[in-house]
């Protein structure tokens, strides 16, 4: 299976081969979720902060529902949620708002990171900010790789085997 997760939604693969992307994230964030001893993953699009109530159309446009709802799909697929690890990309700043304070992408990667906080969730690496879009792709396997690639760039291996360690 070859998934694209577009705006505000999610998708779980515990299936070797599979393929999990977000293409063209700018202030949104692409939050990846792994089980690599069950060889488990997920994949949301998270465009922002927090939903305006509880019962919002679409839990996963928001990282205050999209992040314990992935988290409960990948479990209900066998993940163990102690052995889930993090990794978010995404959150430029797209648009100057001259210091207004509503950056987007900063504020969406500060709300997935708290709800993450929340379920004791770590992030093993990140790629946010700044001010140019990215691609995120999740490579199913027992290496878990994680690419991603920003707008004009080349691929970057930034989780998974021979990946780079985070700081």
């Amino acid at each position: 299976m070859d998934a694209v997760v577009r705006m505000g939604e999610a998708a779980v693969s515990g299936t070797a081969g599979d393929t999990l992307a977000c293409i063209g994230l700018g202030s949104c964030i692409g939050l990846a979720l792994y089980d690599r001893s069950q060889c488990i993953a997920g994949l949301a699009h998270v465009m922002l902060p927090a939903a305006p109530g509880a019962d919002a159309e679409q839990p996963g446009k928001y990282a205050d529902l999209a992040v314990p709802a992935i988290v409960e799909d990948l479990v209900a697929l066998g993940a163990g949620r102690t052995r889930l690890e993090a990794v978010m990309v995404g959150g430029a700043a797209m648009f100057s708002m001259g210091g207004s304070g509503q950056d987007i992408g900063q504020r969406n990667a500060d709300a997935v990171r708290a709800a993450l906080d929340g379920l004791r969730i770590p992030v093993r690496t990140t790629d946010t900010g700044g001010g140019k879009g990215r691609t995120i792709r999740i490579d199913i396997s027992p290496q878990m790789t994680t690419v991603v690639r920003e707008a004009g760039g080349t691929d970057a291996l930034i989780f998974g085997e021979a990946a780079p360690v985070a700081a």
